[in-house]
């Protein structure tokens, strides 16, 4: 075998052998104070917290947090790459970085819910049973007629 051949062959298996390296897992884990809350990654349901699930792809996230007897939480969050997964530095880092793992920890503090004042409630329900007679609606069922 001519050398040029063997020479081709050795850096064939080089790159081979380097793509072969590892990979890059990557999760977000949502934490909340009280633990225990429903969440929401772009609108899917991703389990309670405190829930650690895999993402793909870099760049903002609609969360939402719901839990019984606490404001509900909706906001967005920005899922920042670290600097070895930019272009160019990653081509290395899965090479030769071996398997890589990148777990994104966001914390919430959830605060609990105010109760609904009484006379507020009262006066809400006066003026939607006065919008209704205004409407010609009574809130009672309809008679039927035979």
């Amino acid at each position: 075998m001519p050398a040029m051949s063997r020479a081709i062959v050795k850096v064939g298996l080089i790159v081979a052998a380097a793509c072969i390296g590892g990979c890059v897992e990557r999760t977000i884990t949502l934490q909340t104070t009280p633990p225990g809350a429903v969440a929401y990654l772009n609108d899917v349901e991703v389990g309670r917290t405190p829930v650690t699930v895999p993402f793909k792809f870099y760049g903002v996230y609609d969360v939402r947090l719901v839990k019984d007897g606490y404001e509900t939480i909706a906001t967005s969050h920005k899922a920042d790459a670290p600097w070895w997964e930019a272009p160019g530095p990653d081509l290395f880092a899965e090479m030769f970085g071996g398997d890589t793992h990148v777990d994104l920890q966001w914390h919430y503090d959830m605060t609990a819910a105010k109760p609904a004042d009484e006379n507020t409630l009262l006066d809400h329900a006066q003026q939607l049973r006065a919008t209704f007679r205004e409407d010609g609606l009574s809130g009672e069922a309809p008679v039927k007629s035979k």
